[in-house]
């Protein structure tokens, strides 16, 4: 039998479990619960709410994702395009957030109750960091450098409750945004392209995988004889 078919038959590192929800640049099982806060609910009651909402979700992704095709192979912008269209059908169909919108979600959640304009910049950054987003056109150091000119004309700490200190530092950051070609108008043509470098990341992963678990079952009597499989060749399909 080729290695393929005995590949998809018998390999276990490779279930559609295991390569759709396993780790943070696949579709971790975390993402599946819109980060909303839950209504008020006692105890047992609001665990099995939240079990059976993430259970709802998790069947409508995985209904979808086992009829789409989806081929791995990062390297064709065609391929990435596919996924990254699944992905958002996916999420549609399961009421979940985008890369955008949880970004978003984390910002107001993280900056909530910071007073001053530096922490808030700060932990904007923070975020970035920690969620590996990459800062190519040097706008933080644009920002803290409006920060400071303005914080230097009114004489203290910008506040963020300090209207018109605030409003010096918006018009510096509007000319920052000139500068930069950044328009409000273009935000969804922004979030489409953070979309596609997810899709890419993902399906980067997703290869990797898969190469680590044929390489492995290569390693085993029945298959050493044999030759390994196309990645892009897989139909995700059928480890689901």
């Amino acid at each position: 039998m080729a290695f393929a078919s005995r590949f998809l038959s018998k390999s276990k590192q490779l279930s559609g479990g295991q390569i759709l929800l396993q780790r943070e640049h696949a579709v971790p099982v975390r993402f599946f619960a819109k980060e909303a806060a839950p209504a008020v609910l006692k105890g047992d009651e609001m665990l099995k709410n939240i079990f059976l909402d993430v259970k709802k979700k998790f069947e409508t992704a995985m209904g979808i994702l086992r009829k789409e095709k989806i081929t791995i192979e990062p390297e064709n912008p065609a391929a990435v395009e596919q996924y990254a269209k699944v992905m958002k059908t996916v999420r549609e169909k399961a009421d979940l957030f985008s890369e955008s919108q949880r970004i978003q979600y984390t910002i107001q959640t993280r900056t909530q109750g910071i007073p001053d304009a530096r922490t808030y910049l700060l932990t904007l950054k923070e975020i970035r960091v920690r969620r590996g987003l990459t800062d190519e056109l040097g706008a933080e150091a644009m920002m803290m450098d409006a920060l400071e000119k303005v914080e230097k004309e009114i004489s203290k700490p910008l506040m963020r409750n300090d209207k018109k200190g605030m409003a010096l530092l918006m018009a510096e950051f509007d000319k920052i945004n000139k500068k930069l070609g950044i328009r409000k108008e273009d935000l969804p043509k922004y979030e489409e392209q953070l979309e596609l470098k997810i899709a890419k990341a993902q399906l980067e992963e997703l290869k990797k995988e898969a190469l680590e678990a044929m390489e492995t079952q290569k390693k085993r009597e029945e298959f050493k004889d044999e030759e390994m499989v196309d990645v892009k060749s897989l139909d995700i399909r059928n480890f689901i």
